[in-house]
């Protein structure tokens, strides 16, 4: 990895955390209002940026976390699996627009997996957590969307890491 790559990568994930450790509370429940989630759709203009969303999820459910293990293994599993379906489907899907669309129902249909872990941690309900987590991930990435489409025009996401 170069070394440009670890950095804004290493940006990226304390980014993550930071925006996470401001919402805390609404971060870690059955309905989480994570607004570092909207960092999910970086993968949409470089696939590099997998690191450090992963890596901030990681270390956001480490420090934060009252579930420990659970959050680290559901949590971060359940972004990297999303993350890696939406770099795949880059291959098929084209517009950015379309890609961050296709990126917020994969993150939304995947909170199944989080549904599941706060089910066994917790004995929340799975449907009804399932529901819930869905629908406030789905309204944390589409108003996302559009603010990391701005933030494009200034930064350009596809062209900072080469």
């Amino acid at each position: 990895m170069k070394t440009k790559t670890l950095v804004i990568n290493s940006i990226v994930g304390a980014l993550y955390i930071a925006v996470t450790a401001l919402i805390h509370p609404f971060g870690f429940t059955n309905i989480q209002f994570r607004l570092s989630e909207i960092f999910n759709h970086l993968v949409i203009f470089n696939k590099k940026y997998i690191f450090g969303v992963g890596i901030g999820v990681f270390l956001a459910n480490l420090f934060f976390s009252e579930l420990g293990l659970y959050d680290l293994i559901f949590g971060v599993g359940q972004s990297i699996i999303a993350l890696s379906i939406t770099i795949f489907s880059g291959k098929f899907i084209k517009g950015i627009w379309k890609r961050m669309i296709f990126n917020t129902f994969i993150f939304s249909f995947t909170m199944f997996i989080i549904a599941i872990e706060l089910t066994l941690a917790l004995g929340f309900p799975f449907w009804f957590t399932w529901i819930t987590l869905a629908i406030s991930e789905f309204v944390v990435m589409l108003i996302g969307a559009p603010l990391i489409i701005e933030l494009n025009k200034r930064i350009k996401f596809d062209k900072l890491l080469s």
